[in-house]
């Protein structure tokens, strides 16, 4: 690490890939409110619970999310009567995109979202939640959703989600 004044430390790219190496981690999302472990997820993404984070470098550890289509929505008292995770507010919610062309805006609700893609919703919060940048499009790269308990990374031998970074 290189020290510049007192106390800001930047950690050079050589450092990252040797002693500050990413991890990989298990995160079971299960009955876990979207908002709230998509904030979680974006913080390990970055790197921000690292003592070696620097802004401008890809300090972020590998996150695998199982049960991904079984995370929970919380809003108003009204739940869906098709998906019992959904409230009535998140069903109707809706989702935008753009073809870039000419009458290309394609609309999709949530609950079509869910439908056709289960995993999107949490890979759209953990998006949202992350800057704008090249270096975080890289970054959500790290992110692996998976909708079956079972994952295929085994070999990576993933550790547990730290349970410091799971607030309730």
């Amino acid at each position: 690490m290189v020290t510049v004044g007192q106390r800001t430390t930047f950690v050079k790219p050589a450092e990252v890939a040797g002693q500050f190496a990413p991890k990989w981690y298990l995160l079971d999302a299960d009955g876990m409110t979207v908002g709230r472990i998509a904030t979680q997820i974006a913080t390990v993404l970055m790197g921000k619970h690292k003592p070696c984070y620097t802004p401008h470098l890809d300090t972020g550890d590998y996150v695998i999310v199982v049960n991904a289509d079984r995370v929970k929505f919380v809003g108003d008292a009204m739940v869906h009567e098709k998906m019992a995770n959904f409230t009535g507010k998140t069903a109707r919610k809706e989702y935008f995109r753009h073809s870039q062309f000419p009458g290309g805006l394609k609309r999709l609700t949530a609950e079509q979202m869910w439908a056709k893609h289960p995993t999107s919703l949490l890979h759209q919060a953990v998006r949202r939640m992350m800057p704008r940048t090249a270096l975080a499009r890289h970054q959500l790269d790290k992110l692996k959703l998976v909708a079956a308990p079972a994952h295929n990374h085994q070999a990576q031998n993933p550790e547990p989600f730290p349970e410091h970074l799971l607030r309730s």
